[in-house]
């Protein structure tokens, strides 16, 4: 199928100079008596065919396309009269732009570029393929000290040598290939990396940069193949950021080198180890990492740093059980609920506003699937995973209200008002300047 972009008709039949622009789709032609429909149409199938069909057929005398088909005011300047049409080729995904004069119907200008014609002649199995060349690489040098870098990643493999597919979750350091975090999940998901990030942190303190793929769980790819965007950050980049960890996002499989060449070692001996040992849940899986295979790999495989010292930097007092959660916004019901998943969660009543309806809270989804419900910095109710209130509010909570910076207790209004100093300059009103004799 071709489809028509546009046509551009110079000294054709009735018609001096007309541009029509068809933007791929269905168009209809109308007019009075006379106006150029006929001529349009004429164009059109000259452009395409070389032939004008009313001058052709049956009951024409064959009649000459160079004497008929230019306007009645160029019949004896065949040349001035010609159709440019450019047409899309929807199966190769390219434009195409094709000039024919009623002077030489028979060898229309086609606008075909080299890449174009290699591709149609490629495609049409006439010009073999060649293979594409190689880039040349170098080995990236590793960081010089621990928690200056680490790799996350998922494999997915047949863990325990039956039909059954799970994915493996591994963070390491690019310093020393030491392995800090590896467990085996149904998949390999949002929560399940962050969870895996949190238990990093917890064991060796907050960490530089983080490695990782363009997966959906760490970048927003707006396009397939393309640049991530580092303006809208994914849940786990939205952490990452809270925390002050540089997310880097790799660009090929061989750009995570370090973690494929580890995941190999996995697939090659894990699978073989869980067999040995009878082991076929996930839970006895993870207990089996944990306790052995981890520390047997690190003796084996981890190399020294190049440089003494650690980048790991002490993570007391941050929140990661409030970091580490999974954020989203509602809005309050004029009930005072909150819908999140097909779950109806109520909030209590607080004393520093009459209603909640109509605020914008944030859900705070915990790993253990638990919700947390935030207005304005207040915690107002904790919920399990059926939408059921685990902790009510404490008086204290029920009564907060927000204080200014000289102590005053401001009127229970919300949102709160801004503390800025009333000066006349405010004023929508003009005020008398005053003189003194």
């Amino acid at each position: 199928m071709i489809k028509l972009d546009s046509i551009h008709i110079e000294e054709m039949r009735g018609i001096r100079k007309l541009d029509i622009d068809f933007q791929r789709g269905t168009f209809a032609i109308s007019g009075p008596n006379g106006s150029g429909k006929s001529g349009v149409i004429d164009a059109i199938e000259f452009g395409l065919t070389g032939q004008i069909g009313r001058l052709t057929g049956r009951g024409t005398k064959g009649l000459s396309v160079q004497e008929h088909g230019p306007h009645v005011d160029k019949t004896k300047f065949p040349d001035a009269a010609f159709v440019e049409m450019k047409l899309f080729l929807p199966d190769l995904k390219k434009s195409v732009t094709v000039i024919r004069k009623v002077s030489d119907p028979k060898k229309p200008k086609i606008g075909l570029s080299y890449t174009w014609v290699k591709q149609a002649l490629q495609t049409a199995g006439l010009v073999k393929r060649k293979a594409r060349r190689g880039v040349h690489r170098k080995r990236r040098e590793r960081r010089p000290l621990p928690g200056m870098m680490l790799h996350v990643d998922g494999s997915e493999h047949r863990w325990f040598q039956d039909e059954r597919r799970h994915d493996l979750i591994v963070i390491l350091d690019d310093a020393t290939s030491e392995i800090y975090y590896a467990q085996l999940a149904e998949e390999e998901t949002t929560a399940a990396v962050m969870a895996g990030l949190r238990a990093v942190i917890e064991q060796k303190g907050l960490f530089c940069s983080l490695y990782s793929d363009r997966g959906a769980h760490f970048w927003l790819t707006p396009k397939s193949g393309g640049k991530v965007d580092y303006e809208r950050p994914t849940q786990v980049g939205r952490a990452m950021k809270e925390l002050g960890v540089h997310m880097i996002p790799a660009y090929s499989p061989q750009a995570r080198g370090r973690s494929e060449r580890n995941f190999s070692t996995w697939q090659g001996r894990l699978p073989q180890e869980l067999r040995l040992r009878g082991i076929r849940t996930l839970e006895g899986a993870n207990k089996f990492l944990n306790e052995h295979y981890i520390a047997d790999l690190n003796r084996r495989f981890t190399v020294p740093a190049a440089q003494r010292g650690t980048a790991f930097i002490s993570c007391r007092h941050r929140n990661l059980e409030m970091v580490f959660t999974q954020r989203f916004e509602r809005t309050v019901d004029q009930d005072n609920t909150v819908r999140f998943h097909n779950l109806i969660m109520q909030i209590e009543r607080a004393e520093w506003r009459p209603t909640l309806a109509g605020c914008k809270v944030i859900i705070h989804q915990h790993l253990d699937t638990t919700l947390t419900l935030m207005i304005a910095g207040h915690r107002v109710g904790h919920y399990s995973a059926e939408g059921k209130l685990l902790t009510p509010l404490t008086k204290k909570q029920i009564k907060a209200v927000e204080k200014t910076l000289r102590g005053k207790v401001q009127k229970p209004t919300f949102p709160l008002n801004l503390q800025i100093p009333h000066s006349t300059r405010d004023s929508h009103f003009p005020t008398a300047s005053t003189t003194t004799s």
